[in-house]
């Protein structure tokens, strides 16, 4: 299996992190962003999205999107577990997922898209909108010290067994401090437990 990636973004390294948990060999093939590669013609007949990550399979077949690669390589090689296994924790770990994308994830990345980062590699081709990044930074710092309350009782973010919501959050969280400028406080504890507790594990440098 191949997978086209992006070292530094933090969907790729989701799709990495969870492949080395399952002890998974992939081919990784960067792409050049800065450059287009994503959005030339050979590669949106791969992703029409023009979206990094992409697992090509043996047979040519290609999947975007890191959770619905992740969910293929959970199908294929089921163990160990990181989707949930009985009913109340899959629904669990599926709830909280959503949650962790939709109100953190999606406020980093609106803090990306309008930050200095993004502003200097597309001057010019992208409107940033500093009101959003402003509204965006607030509401991700707030959602951290949620997180800090519900790690108070828990090991993990989705329970006390690692899963699939670690490896998001754990790649959020380190996108966001090395990329956005949006590192959690000192003062969060438990979240900083967390995070050191999830980035010994051998997959988070994959």
């Amino acid at each position: 299996m191949k997978l086209y990636d992006v070292t530094q973004a933090p969907n790729p390294r989701r799709v990495r992190m969870f492949a080395a948990e399952k002890g998974i060999d992939l081919e990784c093939v960067q792409v050049d962003m800065a450059k287009g590669e994503h959005k030339t013609a050979e590669f949106l007949q791969k992703n029409p999205s023009g979206k990094i990550p992409v697992l090509e399979l043996d047979d040519g077949t290609c999947i975007g999107e890191s959770v619905a690669i992740c969910r293929y390589l959970e199908a294929v090689y089921p163990e160990p577990n990181l989707f949930g296994e009985a009913p109340v924790e899959l629904a669990r770990v599926e709830m909280v997922h959503r949650q962790i994308e939709l109100e953190l994830f999606s406020q980093v990345g609106t803090s990306w898209v309008n930050g200095p980062v993004v502003g200097k590699l597309f001057a010019g081709r992208i409107e940033q909108i500093p009101a959003a990044k402003d509204k965006s930074d607030k509401l991700t710092h707030a959602f951290y010290q949620r997180l800090n309350r519900q790690l108070a009782d828990e090991s993990y973010i989705a329970g006390n067994r690692f899963t699939i919501v670690d490896i998001t959050t754990l790649i959020i969280v380190d996108f966001a401090t090395a990329m956005v400028g949006l590192k959690p406080s000192e003062e969060l504890e438990n979240l900083w437990r967390w995070h050191a507790l999830v980035s010994a594990r051998p997959s988070a440098s994959a």
